[in-house]
């Protein structure tokens, strides 16, 4: 059994169950003391991040199963005061030295983290809604991205050179957007190159073969080649359109790296399924025949988000078995059969609109990432709201920022220190922002 972080106070875990706790971590750590009887996957989870920093691997959570690539970024050792100070001690820390540098930075927190790290943020929202957040304080000298690596790598990429963007814990990474490696792209493009002919030659029509269009889950690496070939970058929010836009440039797409996403939107423009091959790197041809390639409309990359993996028909099917007239929304993140079964698809910030629209007193299930689930239901209390999977199992990336991370990185900047800094190199960045300038024009 693991001992309780110092600091934890054992009042903070008996929640009354009217009144719902948004805090994910103070669940978890009533798992591990014994007050909750609710199941986590990973008991690790109620250690401190820092813990795991020196091991490969995403940490506990819903992707310590994925395999992460040699030479991840790794998070150096944080210093012993902060890894030892309470939760009420690093609130207070992170209070003071954000009063301290007041306008010079400004706190961007993901839908997906820990309640005691969105607290402190200044803006809250999606990787894309996060990044145009930070456009809007052109007075901040650093910018302090609470999320994983892709998305700091794209704040760095629309914020002004000058502003410093700083990823509390560098090994706060995304499994999913690891999955499609610039390596892998760039080879895949090779081998369709020799099935379909040179991809920039377009045909009578005055399309060519295929376009690329990369998820906003993915590095600068993957934007910057989509940009350099013509393509696009998308969101969960507008994946549609992009496609459309794509569509009427190429013959084909090629999507990566989250195939549901891309099989999820597809299908419901009515492209059949059997015009969607998937691609998986590791084999030749990505694993499809030449004849499946030729015919395809959209090549599906062989990724996946973990979080959403997670969410099953039969969750769905127990939902409404035990809540007549429950409400059933999920991310296009989750797979196929999860989404036909739910009543409702769409991205984060569509679940919180859905959530925030609703005027009789509602019971939501919801497919997608704990934190947010657990900060809607706190929210809206005339609702119901619950998530779908009944084991509570974080982002394991998202949850490598914790606010020990976050009190350093600001005491940091108080002292005249930036550390942390990401920064995405201009050869990869100039095309990365034209894929990003053409994503802004797709409206949904």
């Amino acid at each position: 059994m693991i001992a309780l972080p110092k600091g934890i106070d054992m009042t903070l875990l008996q929640i009354h169950p009217r009144q719902p706790d948004a805090s994910v971590d103070h669940g978890i750590q009533a798992i591990v003391a014994g007050i909750s009887t609710t199941e986590t996957c990973n008991t690790d989870l109620a250690a401190g991040p820092w813990d795991f920093d020196a091991r490969p691997g995403y940490g506990p959570g819903s992707s310590m199963g994925d395999v992460i690539p040699t030479g991840a970024p790794r998070q150096g050792e944080l210093p012993a005061e902060y890894r030892e100070a309470s939760e009420t001690e690093l609130h207070a820390r992170i209070t003071a030295a954000k009063t301290t540098l007041g306008d010079r930075v400004v706190v961007l927190g993901h839908f997906y983290q820990r309640e005691e790290v969105v607290t402190h943020a200044d803006y809250v929202g999606d990787s894309f809604q996060l990044a145009n957040a930070a456009l809007t304080q052109p007075q901040a000298e650093a910018i302090v991205f609470c999320g994983v690596h892709f998305m700091a790598e794209t704040a760095d990429l629309l914020s002004r050179p000058d502003q410093a963007v700083i990823l509390p814990n560098l090994a706060a990474g995304c499994s999913m957007a690891d999955m499609a490696s610039i390596d892998e792209v760039e080879d895949c493009w090779e081998q369709l190159a020799e099935i379909y002919g040179p991809l920039d030659a377009a045909d009578a029509d005055g399309l060519v073969p295929v376009i690329p269009v990369t998820y906003m889950n993915s590095s600068a690496a993957i934007k910057g080649f989509v940009g350099r070939h013509g393509g696009i970058v998308c969101t969960s929010s507008n994946a549609r359109a992009v496609l459309e836009w794509a569509f009427a440039r190429g013959r084909r797409v090629l999507f990566f790296p989250d195939q549901h996403l891309g099989r999820n939107t597809a299908k419901a423009m009515g492209v059949p399924l059997e015009q969607m091959p998937m691609w998986n790197p590791r084999r030749p041809l990505g694993g499809s025949a030449e004849a499946d390639l030729g015919d395809a409309r959209v090549i599906l990359w062989h990724g996946f988000c973990s979080v959403h993996r997670r969410f099953t028909v039969d969750q769905i099917a127990t939902a409404r078995a035990e809540h007549p007239g429950v409400r059933v929304i999920v991310h296009p993140e989750c797979p196929m059969a999860v989404v036909d079964a739910a009543d409702e698809a769409g991205s984060t910030d569509y679940i919180r609109k859905a959530i925030a629209a609703a005027t009789e007193p509602t019971t939501f299930a919801i497919g997608t990432e704990i934190n947010l689930v657990q900060r809607l239901a706190a929210q809206y209390p005339q609702h119901e709201i619950f998530c779908l999977d009944p084991v509570v199992c974080p982002c394991s990336t998202m949850y490598r920022i914790h606010p020990g991370y976050l009190a350093w990185v600001l005491e940091e900047l108080v002292a005249g220190r930036v550390v942390n800094r990401i920064t995405v190199p201009g050869d990869v960045a100039d095309p990365a922002r034209v894929a990003l300038d053409r994503m802004l024009a797709a409206k949904p």
